[in-house]
């Protein structure tokens, strides 16, 4: 009888993984820290992250699979569930998703790539490299990882084109998750290129008076959480995405820059410089983004038809990110983190004597509150307990700060990073194979960079 039911390998895994962790949960110490709205919301977000990280639906018939389900359950208000799809989050995947369409029919994108591509299609670990590495140095410049990747993929993908790899391949999926985490990823180790070490350090000046500067920051960072981690994120990109670039005769003197791209490179730089100015006046970087998106594709001024508009903006895309939100609101609505807060600090085995056992269990904590809050809510969330954890642990209260960095660098499921959640549908590439390459990754951080960050740490003496 079973032989005849038709599933596929991801169906089989969450047909096994949902039922087994959701009975887990409810036969666990913790069933009993929650009531009942707060344990069908659990439970639904563990089966919703199951299907999303198994790919065993398609990823917008799982959105809406969890968005129908919190709603029927009445879990959260309707404001609540559907807040994605008016969060700035999906009008920065709107936008992003315009500027990019214009990029490429623009010829932008070539023409940058063409500039690139022959430093970098000598063989496909030097293209991997060089794109994840070209990612880090523009966190140097773009303070906004959504900038980055908004003016990264259309180039990097024009780069996969120059070297051969059709869309879909191994090689352009390749190229494409480089651009996206080595934008993004690595990028956590520098000041400031991201929110959440913003978030950090704007509350710990407001609530303790300190903040980290770039330099000490970049020295306790980098070398461990920057480099190690775009070593270990190359080696997982080249080990599941292997293949070979072809070498390409390019022009060797490119046309002279079309009405169009004059017209592009003005409202991106624009844009741009707005966005690396937006603590001074204040405007999202989302609404930035539309308001370029809305020039993009007016008649006259805009070099994007109705017709690419509507045959390239991914509708799917938009309600992935809506439903992956959606579960980051359930969470918050329902309290499920500060519970789990509140009853985790009583049982962390923290004492002064065992410098090692504190710094992993801090570094743990933050890393599990990011996948309860998202990236974002980890400052938001551990910065008032500073100084309650330094007490017991014997560290500092900038070292106890410093700890929340291994969280919100070490991404465990893509719905935690707003950036590469918009990455995947601009690459064209599935949501399950960012979410593969982000469990991955976060193995990795824990089992190799966070030992070895602790030890750099003791090196210089912050523990």
């Amino acid at each position: 009888m079973l032989s005849r039911i038709n599933l596929t390998r991801p169906q089989w895994l969450a047909l096994i993984l949902i039922p087994t962790l959701c009975t887990g949960l409810m036969l666990s110490p913790a069933a009993g820290w929650f009531d009942s709205s707060q344990r069908l919301s659990a439970l639904l977000v563990i089966s919703g992250l199951v299907l999303f990280a198994t790919g065993a639906l398609p990823e917008f018939v799982s959105a809406l699979l969890v968005l129908t389900l919190a709603m029927l359950l009445s879990l959260a208000p309707a404001d609540v569930v559907f807040s994605g799809l008016t969060s700035t989050a999906c009008w920065l995947i709107i936008s992003g998703l315009v500027i990019g369409i214009a990029i490429t029919e623009t010829g932008l994108a070539q023409r940058l790539s063409d500039t690139v591509t022959g430093h970098l299609d000598s063989s496909y670990v030097r293209l991997i490299t060089g794109i994840v590495f070209i990612g880090i140095l523009l966190g140097f410049v773009m303070p906004s990882s959504v900038g980055r990747i908004v003016l990264f993929i259309p180039i990097a993908l024009a780069i996969a084109e120059n070297c051969g790899f059709e869309a879909g391949s191994n090689g352009q999926r390749g190229v494409g998750l480089a651009a996206a985490f080595g934008s993004h990823i690595p990028t956590f180790a520098i000041l400031p290129a991201n929110i959440p070490n913003m978030i950090m350090i704007g509350s710990a000046e407001k609530i303790y008076g300190w903040s980290p500067l770039f330099g000490e920051y970049l020295l306790l960072h980098f070398p461990v959480l920057g480099f190690l981690k775009a070593l270990l994120l190359i080696a997982a990109i080249l080990w599941f995405y292997p293949a070979q670039p072809q070498r390409q005769q390019l022009k060797t003197r490119p046309p002279s820059f079309s009405g169009k791209e004059i017209r592009l490179l003005t409202i991106m730089l624009a844009t741009l410089g707005l966005w690396l100015t937006d603590s001074l006046h204040q405007i999202s970087v989302a609404w930035i983004g539309l308001a370029a998106a809305t020039l993009l594709l007016l008649p006259g001024v805009g070099m994007i038809s109705t017709q690419s508009f509507n045959q390239k903006v991914n509708l799917s895309a938009i309600l992935v990110v809506g439903g992956l939100l959606g579960i980051a609101a359930l969470i918050n609505h329902q309290n499920i983190s500060q519970v789990v807060g509140t009853h985790t600090l009583d049982w962390m085995p923290l004492s002064p004597e065992n410098r090692f056992t504190n710094f992993m269990v801090l570094s743990l904590t933050a890393t599990f509150t990011g996948i309860l809050t998202t990236l974002a809510g980890i400052p938001a969330t551990l910065t008032p307990l500073g100084s309650q954890i330094s007490e017991l642990t014997g560290f500092s209260l900038e070292a106890v700060l410093m700890t929340q960095v291994l969280g919100f660098s070490t991404v465990v499921f893509t719905y935690q990073s707003v950036p590469l959640m918009m990455a995947m549908p601009l690459a064209g590439i599935p949501i399950r194979h960012a979410g593969r390459l982000c469990l991955v990754l976060s193995a990795l951080s824990i089992a190799v960079l966070f030992p070895l960050d602790y030890f750099w740490w003791r090196w210089l003496g912050w523990i």
